[in-house]
């Protein structure tokens, strides 16, 4: 499992690059880095932040 930043507004940041730069779907970023999805959901909604699948981005 990948190491993600506890704060919400680092992962925020880490999360968006790596969909940017790295992955074409939350759901493909997850997988390949063993990462749970409703943990990174969750996280990022208790900042106001939900995953758009058409930007690929945490709008």
């Amino acid at each position: 499992m990948a190491y993600l930043p506890q704060d919400p507004i680092i992962l925020l940041s880490y999360v968006n690059t790596q969909l940017r730069d790295n992955y074409s779907s939350l759901d493909e970023m997850c997988k390949d880095m063993d990462i749970d999805r409703e943990l990174i959901i969750n996280k990022l909604l208790t900042v106001g932040y939900v995953y758009n699948p058409a930007l690929n981005q945490f709008k």
